[in-house]
This record gives C-alpha cells, structure tokens and sequence, in this order.
C-alpha cells in the first residue's frame, strides 16, 4: 500500500527540475504524486518480506526436526545433489514435497512431516527408468519439486499407467510430457467437469 502526503495535487503539474527532486508522477487515470519519503517506506517493506522469505528455510532445521530427523534431512538432501541444485534449493525442494514450506499443490491438506531416503531414491530410481536423464531430472523438480512427497504406488506408478494405456503416451513422447507438465504424476482425481475444488490434482487439467 502507497502512502500519500497532504500536498496531493490533481490540476496542477511541476517543471521538470522540480518533477526530479521533489515529486513522483504515477501514471493511473489521474495524476497522482506522493514524495520520495513514502516511495522508501514502501520499498524497506518490500525488502523485509524479500529478506524473511530467503531466509524462512533455515528454520526447517533449527525450529522443527529432532536431531535423528535432521540427519534424515540431510540424508534426502544429499539424494538431490547429483541434480546440481544449491543446498538451500534442496532445502526448499523437500520442504515443499513434505509440508514443511507451504505449497500451493497440496492445498491445506499436506502435513508435516520428515521424508525417508529410502522413498525420495525410490522415486528418482523410478523416474530415471522413464527415460529421464540427471538433467531431466533437474528440470522436473525444479518445476514440481512436490513429486517427491507424492505416492510412488499410487499415484507416480498409477497415473504413468493410465497415460499409457488410456492415451497411448510412453518413451519419448512421456518423457517430453513429464518435462512439460510433470504435475500430471502427482493427479489423484478426476471431478469430471463437477468441481471438487482440488483442481491442482485433478486430470480435468491434463
């Protein structure tokens, strides 16, 4: 929210000298100016919110996991590094897939909870016997990092079958489409044109 000071003015314009020092013209559908003061007020706002964001995933660690959870975290971490992401990037990965970073996907349904390494390689071995290479990889889970908190049995392993058996789509043309809109390993409904409000898992999307 921009804040205005009282010498908001509508009719009147500055000279140019005056425009550069002392006002801001917003061009709305009338000519509003607001000081460089309110301008900075908005601007420090911005960066806090930037800055509690960059920094939210520190606290993963340090306020939620036991320490037998964090060395399973960092067990599934170090699953991700042969992707060639940062730490921090497989520190937000795995919390969006598992509840601890709010997703949008998973809506309000996701709990919390601490991956098992054993499940995060079972699902990177599966995705590679689709034909997906590391760098294919990095791509998916760059865009749907969430695939790796989904149900291998039934959901990855399900939906690959429907789509091959339903759609015809296996080898290359799967691979493309995983790359294009890998979302579809995650969908476990089907409303059929009657919405039941879980549209980020709905194949009405495919």
């Amino acid at each position: 929210m921009l804040s205005f000071d009282s010498t908001m003015r509508f009719c009147s314009y500055p000279d140019s000298a005056s425009l550069a020092t002392n006002k801001l013209l917003v061009n709305v559908n009338i000519p509003i100016y607001f000081t460089p003061y309110a301008l900075g007020r908005y601007k420090i706002a911005t960066f806090k919110s930037r800055n509690w964001k960059l920094h939210s995933t520190d606290q993963i660690q340090d306020g939620v996991l036991s320490d037998e959870d964090k060395k399973t975290w960092e067990s599934c971490k170090q699953a991700l590094s042969a992707f060639g992401f940062a730490n921090e990037q497989n520190e937000k990965m795995l919390g969006k897939a598992f509840g601890q970073i709010h997703s949008p996907y998973w809506g309000e349904e996701r709990k919390k909870e601490v991956p098992k390494v054993e499940e995060v390689n079972k699902i990177l071995s599966y995705l590679k016997d689709l034909g997906l290479t590391n760098d294919d990889l990095a791509k998916l889970l760059k865009k749907f990092p969430e695939v790796l908190g989904c149900n291998l049995e039934n959901e990855l392993k399900t939906n690959v079958s429907i789509l091959e058996k339903e759609w015809g789509i296996e080898g290359k043309t799967l691979r493309n489409l995983l790359l294009r809109n890998p979302k579809v390993l995650g969908y476990n409904i089907d409303c059929k044109g009657d919405c039941m409000a879980q549209c980020t898992r709905c194949w009405v999307r495919f």
